[in-house]
């Protein structure tokens, strides 16, 4: 079996022989038809790769790094010096050293290219300017990659934010219809007006979600099947103890079905017909098999590129719309989703989409609201990890005291060890930020913990009868609470008694139970300052 590629330099995926999704047909079509282009992704998702691919072909040729990949008989361009920039590693907390920093790389692929004239300015558009009178005839390709990346880091502090945001708009100002530029490509993470790249008259291409390229990043489900077979057999016959030659089509199509409730459902395109899967999050699971010999879906997005400190850095100034983030489907405005101006004042839900944790769930319609949802259940899981970050001061874990070994309390415990948790949960709110006004909120908030923490949760199921708060599943369990509020220590008796009732007239939890343990448990929380906690609770049924 080849490896899988851990690089994102495509000279080492091919020295070592590793695994190449090949993404060339859309290099090739996207150099041929545009002169300059734009594309935002999220992190870890494959840019800087892209980025590598053309660096490569540019400066290289198909020789020896593309043989057998689509391009390899059709790429005819000729070769050009590539200065490629990577923001990430330029200072985000000085404007000045920044500056430095990247004039000086630009000035150190001047002198690379023996240019009779040196580049002396220490501002990069002049020193741009500078590059391109010393190429006078000579063309070249211009690579960069996370633009954004001093526009988020500071994100909460407005004044270097707009020093860095004016020092990168006169830089793109620079580079606008310089004849000396081939191909230029530039992406980064978000998609700000306020930078230039595409103000009125920009030449510069916006392709993030155009529906041409919105599969060029990321995998889709024929590229897993073609590209990773052997791993996908050898994930099989492990789950189901046969040899791997004996896989047939079905098991692979289960399979990779499965593999796409976790890490598929990533939609670029403007008409939403394309999905893609999570390159880093398929290649973790993938690698996992091989390394571990067992099939389990981990949750790779936020260990790794769901953290992204964008997120956080909003998050210190911004209370996020928990409810709303809790529904499937979360409507945006037209102009909000396709013209954010600033990082200052940009739509959250907006931003958690270019971040990666929503994802676009209908198409782009200018006349009408776009609609955002979470893409798949990692990255649910991921949403709701960083959420609890935010909403609780600690950390309190699923797990109780078991005889031998951990025990999820949810999984195993009493209905007393269950309200016991969630009391636990409850106190470690950070009620300042997040008090609990209401049922919704409170049930908002136990569903932040308990998905944060990867529980099947199903919120407000339905059934024939009605649905129910909150319905937590496991393989031999189902746990269903239905939550009441009051102030009043005069009312909790009858609002256990109204959620007993409505659980026993609305058989909750009895859909498509199968052989699962069903415990169903009413609870009444009381919000009064001096109580704050589950007061009353009891079994149904018991």
């Amino acid at each position: 079996m080849k490896l899988i590629a851990q690089s994102e330099n495509i000279e080492n995926i091919v020295d070592k022989e590793s695994i190449y999704v090949d993404k060339t047909e859309y290099i090739y079509n996207l150099t041929k038809t545009f002169e300059r282009v734009f594309f935002s992704r999220p992190r870890r998702f494959g840019k800087s790769l892209t980025l590598n691919t053309i660096r490569t072909l540019f400066e290289k040729g198909v020789d020896p790094y593309f043989k057998g990949t689509w391009i390899y008989d059709k790429w005819d361009q000729d070769k050009y010096p590539v200065l490629q920039l990577n923001f990430l590693k330029y200072r985000t907390t000085s404007l000045e050293e920044f500056k430095e920093i990247f004039s000086s790389k630009i000035s150190e692929f001047a002198d690379s290219l023996k240019l009779t004239k040196r580049i002396k300015s220490k501002d990069p558009d002049l020193a741009i300017s500078e590059l391109f009178t010393a190429l006078d005839e000579k063309r070249i390709v211009i690579l960069i990659d996370e633009y954004d990346c001093q526009l988020t880091a500071n994100i909460n502090n407005p004044e270097l934010y707009e020093k860095f945001r004016i020092c990168i708009r006169e830089f793109y100002a620079a580079l606008k219809g310089a004849k000396q530029i081939k191909f230029l490509a530039v992406t980064g993470v978000t998609r700000l007006k306020d930078v230039s790249i595409f103000s009125v008259g920009s030449d510069i291409m916006d392709l993030s979600y155009e529906n041409d390229y919105s599969s060029m990043i990321g995998f889709t489900r024929d590229e897993i099947k073609k590209f990773y077979d052997d791993y996908l057999k050898l994930g099989i016959s492990i789950e189901k103890d046969k040899s791997a030659d004996s896989v047939t089509n079905e098991e692979i199509d289960e399979f990779v079905d499965r593999i796409a409730d976790n890490y598929d459902g990533f939609s670029f395109d403007e008409f939403h017909k394309n999905k893609v899967f999570s390159t880093f999050s398929v290649n973790g699971f993938l690698q996992s098999i091989y390394r571990k010999k067992c099939v389990e879906f981990g949750d790779y997005w936020y260990d790794v590129g769901g953290l992204p400190s964008i997120l956080i850095n909003y998050m210190e100034s911004h209370n996020l719309d928990i409810e709303k983030l809790l529904t499937s489907e979360i409507a945006v405005p037209y102009d909000d989703f396709k013209n954010p101006t600033s990082l200052i004042d940009i739509n959250e839900n907006v931003l958690m989409c270019q971040a990666g944790y929503l994802t676009l769930k209908s198409e782009l319609d200018p006349v009408d609201d776009v609609i955002l949802g979470t893409a798949n259940q990692e990255v649910k899981s991921a949403l709701f990890r960083l959420l609890s970050l935010k909403v609780y001061k600690r950390n309190v874990s699923p797990y109780g005291a078991g005889g031998s070994g951990k025990k999820n309390v949810l999984e195993h415990g009493t209905a007393e060890e269950i309200i016991s948790l969630f009391n636990e949960v409850l106190a470690a709110l950070s009620y300042d930020k997040y008090p609990v006004k209401d049922e919704s909120v409170l049930r908002a908030l136990l569903q932040v913990y308990l998905i944060g923490k990867n529980h099947d949760v199903r919120i407000e199921q339905h059934n024939s009868k009605g649905r129910s708060d909150i319905i937590v599943n496991f393989p031999k369990r189902r746990v269903v609470l239905e939550l009441k509020y009051t102030t009043e220590d005069n009312e909790e008796a009858s609002k256990l008694d109204e959620a007993e009732k409505q659980i026993i007239d609305k058989c909750y939890g009895l859909e498509n139970l199968g052989d699962r343990e069903l415990l169903q448990i009413a609870c009444v929380f009381n919000g009064a300052k001096d109580k704050r906690q589950i007061i009353l609770y009891k079994t149904v049924g018991q």
